[in-house]
């Protein structure tokens, strides 16, 4: 992966640089994980950042009558747990959703990795501005947007320029996105074949392709 240039705008999206990657991952512990093995549980109080070197992670909260929302997931070069490293308890559970490779780094280790790295300092830094922001926004969805609504918000996040296509780069299910937004798998099942008939989206390699700017309301 290129180095990014001085003067490039900061990407909260990019997963870390090959380089960054083995280096703070040299300061760990290397597992593995089969799929749906919880890595990090809610409430708990660790002291551990979890880098991934292949795989997928799912993080999400949870109530006390056992439902889900979904927060995000993190495939390689990501990583999780930073939020924890004041030593307050967790505020996320984090399990895999394929086999998963991480690093894990203690708290220790992680400070000394950051003093020394000053580009590395500066991605965690813009990585917690774009979570906050990603937090806030999401609040904001569920109070005041219907499901279709924060369909659409999901979608338009996630789609990134692909040879001049908005292409959303996960392989996300229709279970996923229903987690993500707060609704029913049916429901989202319904909006995107009608997205789909309409025109507006396609599937392709199970990977969605935004063809042409979704309507406000449906």
């Amino acid at each position: 992966m290129p180095a990014r240039s001085p003067n490039a705008a900061p990407d909260p999206y990019a997963p870390l640089e090959d380089a960054t990657l083995r280096e703070v991952a040299a300061a760990g512990v290397v597992r593995s994980y089969p799929k749906n093995a919880v890595l990090i549980n809610e409430g708990d109080v660790g002291d551990a950042l979890y880098i991934v070197l292949s795989g997928r992670l799912k993080v999400y909260a949870s109530s006390e009558s056992g439902k889900e929302v979904v927060i995000d997931f993190h495939g390689p070069g990501e990583y999780v747990g930073e939020m924890s490293l004041d030593g307050a308890p967790r505020s996320a559970s984090v399990v895999t959703v394929e086999p998963t490779t991480c690093a894990i780094v203690g708290r220790a280790h992680f400070r000394e990795f950051v003093l020394a790295h000053p580009d590395f300092a500066l991605h965690l830094i813009e990585k917690l501005i774009h979570r906050a922001r990603l937090a806030t926004e999401n609040v904001k969805s569920l109070a005041l947007s219907d499901v279709y609504g924060r369909l659409v918000r999901l979608l338009t996040a996630l789609a990134r320029d692909v040879d001049g296509r908005q292409v959303v780069a996960e392989r996300l299910t229709q279970q996923e996105i229903a987690e993500r937004v707060g609704a029913s798998r049916d429901m989202i099942g319904r909006l995107l074949k009608d997205l789909v008939d309409g025109g507006y989206v396609a599937i392709e390699d199970r990977r969605m392709v935004i063809l042409r700017k979704l309507p406000p309301a449906w």
